[in-house]
């Protein structure tokens, strides 16, 4: 408990301050773009960061919260040279949904779950306090946190459907209806406005002001999710962007994409929608195993997952060039060796994989490139496996409520995946 008191006497003593999360008003902490760079202080910014998306669950004083493994965890991954990560800002619509997590934040239209939102303050204020930095993306493509489904169901579309009960062209059927109603886009609107308005009960300081916050992003992995609906999914890109930039204009805005596989493998649409300029920079995501680049059977052969993600990343390079603004690898992953789930199994292919990924970035910043920065999937920390699957009243992992637990999560003692990272942050 003395770690946790301690905390709250510093973030109080930010409070009276007024430096908590902004240093100095000046905006000379927040991360801009210049020459197609990422630049912090005044100079270049590369980094390799982590994705914790469950990080301001953590933070609340409610349902799920742990401020105490919350600063554990943070405390581990600054050790590891971490200073950015990606965190949802909460999930959609009524509990009881098998693959999404709980406790959710806006149970319905308008009305949220305030103990959820004072939670995302204080991991605000906890970040700003450490100098850290988070990507906060305000919905999701997919079922596990409600996301498009959930708007278009509160439209009175239907039941939102769930990926894994019904044929993938079905369940893409049904969120391309997304962005053509003028409902369901309304109310992500309304929630856009909700959260990149709002005060921090902990700071006093709006979230525009705050230099914890890297970037807002729109969505985690949004697609138009047919041929036909890519100039309505560009339409919807630019609109939200733009929206974000009328309400604050310090900070950047990022897609959230996976790159040409989010875009219907069409190179034009992913330059279309990161070249507007309200976007800041280019995201990709990649994934070895679920894109089929590897297998369970043939884990251990990386340089097959190593060749293809290149042939990925250098079919994005004439376009992210072209544009001249950076690159980050937001998204990275591979299992673990044998396909375990279990903490303390081997992990030798993974660190094979991340030491790939990490040395892009290094390379980049060594030479001034494009590849600005890379934030692995995803940290799961002190988390026990529980049960194979999420379920309410379980820790919170890397791997959400839809994905089986350990799936992907980098634990706090996977000392040599810890390793890896620790080690390229300190060379780069």
């Amino acid at each position: 408990m003395k770690g946790l008191k301690l905390v709250a006497i510093l973030l109080c003593l930010c409070l009276v301050s007024g430096s908590c999360g902004n240093m100095g008003r000046g905006g000379a902490d927040f991360v801009k773009v210049e020459e197609g760079k990422f630049v912090k202080d005044g100079k270049p910014y590369y980094f390799i960061g982590a994705n914790m998306w469950y990080a301001a669950l953590l933070a609340s004083e409610g349902e799920g919260g742990d401020r105490e493994r919350l600063a554990v965890e943070l405390d581990s991954l600054q050790a590891m040279g971490v200073d950015n990560i990606r965190v949802i800002v909460g999930s959609d619509g009524p509990h009881g949904v098998r693959t999404k997590f709980e406790p959710v934040m806006q149970t319905s239209p308008g009305v949220y779950n305030d103990t959820l939102l004072q939670g995302l303050d204080y991991l605000m204020a906890d970040l700003g306090r450490r100098g850290m930095k988070a990507v906060l993306y305000l919905t999701n493509s997919w079922e596990w946190s409600g996301g498009f489904g959930q708007y278009l169901e509160w439209a009175g579309f239907g039941t939102a459907p769930l990926s894994s009960e019904l044929p993938w062209k079905d369940y893409c059927d049904f969120l391309t209806q997304f962005y053509e109603s003028e409902e369901a886009v309304g109310m992500y609107y309304d929630h856009l406005r909700k959260i990149v308005s709002r005060i921090n009960t902990v700071t006093g300081e709006p979230y525009s002001e705050d230099e914890a916050i890297f970037s807002w992003q729109i969505c985690n992995e949004p697609r138009p999710f047919s041929s036909a609906n890519k100039d309505a999914f560009a339409r919807w890109v630019e609109e939200s962007a733009s929206l974000i930039k009328s309400l604050d204009t310090n900070h950047m805005v990022s897609t959230g994409s996976e790159g040409l596989y989010g875009c219907e493998v069409d190179m034009d649409l992913f330059a279309r929608i990161h070249s507007i300029p309200e976007i800041d920079y280019f995201n990709i995501h990649i994934w070895p195993y679920n894109w089929n680049w590897v297998t369970k059977e043939n884990l251990d052969s990386v340089e097959i997952a190593i060749s293809e993600s290149e042939k990925y990343i250098e079919a994005h390079l004439p376009v992210v060039r072209s544009v001249g603004k950076p690159l980050v690898i937001e998204e990275f992953g591979y299992p673990r060796d044998g396909f375990s789930f279990e903490r303390g199994t081997l992990v030798a292919a993974r660190d094979r994989y991340y030491e790939y990924i990490c040395g892009l970035v290094i390379e980049s910043a060594s030479s001034g490139g494009c590849i600005a920065g890379c934030n692995f999937w995803a940290w799961g920390g002190m988390a026990p496996r529980t049960h194979g699957q999420w379920l309410p009243g379980d820790a919170f992992s890397g791997d959400p409520a839809h994905e089986p637990q350990g799936f992907y999560s980098v634990y706090d003692d996977d000392a040599t995946t810890i390793s890896v990272i620790r080690r390229a942050n300190r060379e780069l």
